[in-house]
């Protein structure tokens, strides 16, 4: 993304340009953002990014639409995944997996954080570790890529995909990149 925007470029179509070697990776993509709306305005105090990633050959692509409140706070509204992991023996566990990789990468992207008083660790379990709350899990839609393709595994596969997405489209909402977790700035 920040070459994209070095070179004036949309992000999309600069992804799709360099990965003419890879076009699982792109079919991930055009699907993800066609079924995002990429290329339309989004809705009103909204706005969009975009990731993608082979994952062990699983190929997975995030668009995140946000919004930014006060203290520039993050809130994802609405992930869209597509996703080609070959032959899909049975596509709501596919669908189920990128949700929970979506809602723990979001926990790790937008909470996760350990701190250290006078030596210690402060965080001795989940009940003094945030975690994401259910009123702040965004929509998730799955689309899969019909494949033939020998099944590939789906696993954590989402899970490293949104903290760019959700990071390239705290970029579109204020001109400004964050490069640590967690991405509250």
């Amino acid at each position: 993304d920040e070459i994209a925007a070095a070179a004036g470029r949309d992000p999309l179509e600069l992804r799709l340009s360099l990965l003419s070697h890879a076009p699982r990776l792109q079919e991930v993509l055009k699907l993800a953002a066609a079924r995002a709306g990429w290329g339309r305005q989004p809705p009103s105090g909204c706005h969009r990014g975009i990731a993608a990633y082979d994952f062990h050959g699983t190929n997975l692509s995030a668009v995140a639409e946000i919004s930014v409140g006060e203290n520039d706070r993050i809130r994802v509204r609405r992930v869209v995944c597509g996703v080609d992991c070959g032959i899909v023996v049975n596509p709501g566990l596919v669908r189920a997996q990128i949700t929970g990789g979506i809602a723990f990468g979001l926990t790790a992207a937008l909470k996760s954080r350990i701190t250290v008083t006078q030596g210690r660790v402060d965080q001795g379990n989940f009940d003094d570790f945030p975690l994401l709350r259910m009123p702040e899990m965004p929509e998730v839609d799955v689309h899969i890529v019909p494949s033939a393709a020998a099944p590939t595994g789906i696993g954590e596969s989402a899970v490293p995909v949104i903290a760019p997405a959700v990071a390239n489209a705290f970029f579109a909402a204020t001109g400004r990149r964050i490069r640590s977790l967690p991405l509250q700035p």
